[in-house]
């Protein structure tokens, strides 16, 4: 498949050659800002990013190779010029939730031109924390009203709850990201993101307890690319129709993606009595599965834990949505799922080149489709063959 970039990749690729081109003033957390390797950094580095912040032109702040504790901190702007937050070493959290005063661990708001870079790990701890507390658990990496910047290279590792949060960010560029959590890790989505337009996630590894990339409300012009997901419980849209005034989601491509044992596969949910909303121009093509549940889903009648009252239609508008070229094996007898709203069905789903192997004994894999008259494109098998993995070279 021949594919465009994103409209977003171009403004960053200018970004990175300005970036190139200029030499920053780069301010060191060791050097000026009395921080040592094995000792807490968070006020070092919260005075570096001031002083970085407010230099004008190109800046950066560098946490040299090394491990340091890190408390909470909010790194903001807007700043005077580009910034650059250059993490080489591994900077782990607190276990102990009394130092964690709001949502996050690291927070970037309203800042333009940021990047963060360096090949470092943010550790949170998750694994200090998960199944003792009840409610919200620190965020890893947050990003607030962050445009025209990039994320790059970096790992995040067993957070508290999501790895990063991408809220009301516009023209963002993310890639080569790691993400490392356990299959049980709760509710550690690797990729959250809500209210944001012209985002890229590309050729980046996500391995988590819950959804490697899951889309609120709000997002325009998303693309995922290149991810190879699993653990985790797949990517998803939604879910959708909880809250009040929830913006619609247009214009979401997954792309050439990777998934394996993961829960689900690409899906897009909403809520059984929900508040009206829409969500349409959603593609996901060129998706190889191995051992993956519930492949393709449209989920209208969400309802985890029985906390809602399924009975009653969701009022979410889905259209435009196609699956093309997916193939490889589910775990699932049922590998495709379209369950619509009775009240407003689906349009203009389409389905092609379908390729999806039960692994089970108990007979080749099936669909189900309801309140959706999907279009069925050529060579598209609903899957009357079981057992076998599809030739493929990885």
């Amino acid at each position: 498949m021949s594919l465009k970039l994103n409209i977003a990749t171009l403004p960053i690729l200018f970004l990175l050659a300005s970036v190139a081109n200029a030499k920053p003033v780069v301010f060191n957390i060791l050097k000026k800002y009395g921080g040592k390797v094995n000792e807490d950094i968070t006020l070092p580095l919260t005075n570096a990013w001031k002083d970085a912040c407010a230099t004008p032109g190109q800046s950066k702040v560098v946490v040299p190779a090394g491990t340091y504790r890190l408390g909470p901190v909010q790194l903001n702007g807007p700043c005077k010029g580009p910034i650059e937050l250059k993490v080489r070493g591994t900077v782990v959290a607190p276990g102990d939730l009394s130092f964690f005063k709001w949502g996050s661990w690291v927070s970037f708001e309203r800042v333009d031109q940021l990047t963060l870079s360096g090949n470092g790990t943010f550790d949170g701890q998750g694994k200090s924390v998960w199944g003792k507390y009840n409610g919200a658990l620190p965020i890893n990496i947050r990003f607030d009203f962050i445009t025209n910047s990039m994320i790059r290279g970096i790992t995040s590792l067993d957070s508290k709850q999501f790895h990063l949060h991408v809220f009301a960010c516009e023209n963002v560029t993310i890639f080569h990201l790691n993400i490392k959590a356990p299959g049980d890790s709760p509710n550690t989505d690797g990729i959250h993101m809500g209210r944001s337009t012209r985002i890229n996630i590309i050729d980046s590894k996500i391995g988590t307890g819950d959804d490697c990339i899951s889309l609120g409300d709000g997002n325009r012009d998303i693309l995922i690319q290149k991810v190879a997901c699993g653990p985790g419980h797949g990517i998803s849209i939604g879910s959708l129709g909880k809250y009040e005034n929830e913006e619609p989601v247009v214009g979401v491509k997954v792309v050439d993606c990777n998934l394996r044992n993961t829960m689900n596969g690409v899906r897009i949910k909403t809520w059984p009595a929900s508040l009206p909303g829409a969500a349409s121009n959603m593609h996901f093509e060129n998706i190889y599965m191995r051992n993956v549940s519930n492949p393709v889903i449209i989920d209208q009648v969400y309802c985890p834990w029985n906390q809602c009252k399924a009975q009653i239609p969701s009022k979410i508008k889905i259209s435009q949505v196609s699956f093309k070229n997916i193939r490889g094996t589910s775990q699932t007898k049922e590998a495709i799922k379209l369950l619509c709203s009775n009240e407003i069905p689906c349009e203009n789903v389409e389905i092609t080149d379908i390729d999806l192997a039960y692994q089970g004994s108990d007979g080749p894999a099936t669909s189900q489709c309801t309140n959706v008259n999907p279009k069925i494109g050529s060579q598209t098998d609903l899957l009357n063959r079981s057992g076998s993995d599809p030739d493929r070279s990885d």
